[in-house]
């Protein structure tokens, strides 16, 4: 029983040393303040000298050129890297000014990462510049942070403000305005519905001119009732009797009419 007691006892503790030495911390990556501090003060002496014509000079170099000076230079950082720490140098030199002057370097080492930052000032303004280096020591990126004072602060987030709500206001008065042209719908879809009927309008006069023939019919049947008793009191005269005699039912035209 003893046994078996000390025997869980054993195990729980080599469990217990085992959890503790998984959960301590990790070890961070080793590096040469030294070196790590002339990459950095590399930056600091060429960077702020670069104008257009030299970023666009080192930009047209083949990679394998560019890769091949930098080897032969020292520097722990790849072409790409290289371009990408320039464009945020110049982008942080547009927003504080010249680059003045840089104070101390804090570095902070992690299992995979090395930060070296430092507070730098520019013409116009102060900034952290901040340099991330990989497990191996390669930079990995540059960041210039601008430090803005509280009044610069709330003046950015004042216009961002009024530019929004000044945006709202704009389309609902835009939204207000097509609403209000609504009302004119009615009377374009009228205009629309008027222009058929006008093009139907001539249709009158050719009912008209349909109906002229039926008055001329009947005009002609009065004719032809007044030529049958002419022609009855005729022939009535010309045989020495009355008309009740005889009835004329018909008048046909003869082809050869010597009366013509």
């Amino acid at each position: 029983m003893k046994k078996k007691i000390s025997l869980l006892i054993s195990m729980l503790i080599a469990v217990l040393a085992f959890t503790t030495g998984c959960g301590g911390k990790k070890e961070t990556i080793e590096y040469d303040e030294i070196l790590v501090s002339q990459v950095v003060d590399y930056v600091f002496t060429y960077f702020p000298n670069y104008d257009e014509a030299a970023v666009e000079q080192i930009k047209g170099l083949r990679e394998f050129t560019f890769e091949q000076q930098l080897t032969e230079m020292g520097l722990p950082i790849y072409p790409e890297e290289y371009l990408s720490a320039i464009d945020a140098w110049k982008a942080g030199e547009e927003e504080c000014g010249a680059y003045v002057e840089h104070g101390k370097y804090t570095f902070e080492a992690s299992a995979d990462e090395l930060l070296v930052s430092t507070e730098t000032k520019f013409e116009n303004r102060t900034a952290i510049v901040e340099f991330l280096f990989d497990e191996n020591l390669y930079l990995k990126s540059l960041t210039v942070s601008a430090q803005f004072t509280l009044g610069e602060i709330l003046q950015k987030a004042g216009l961002n403000t009024l530019l929004g709500m000044g945006t709202v206001f704009v389309v609902l008065i835009i939204i207000s305005l097509i609403i209000s042209l609504f009302r004119y719908i009615p009377a374009v879809q009228d205009k629309f519905r008027k222009k058929p009927e006008a093009s139907g309008a001539p249709e009158a006069p050719v009912a008209a001119a349909a109906a002229v023939p039926v008055r001329k019919s009947s005009r002609q049947k009065m004719d032809d009732s007044e030529l049958i008793a002419v022609i009855a009191a005729a022939i009535a005269a010309a045989e020495g009797t009355t008309t009740d005699g005889f009835v004329v039912r018909s008048i046909k035209r003869r082809k050869s009419n010597k009366w013509n």
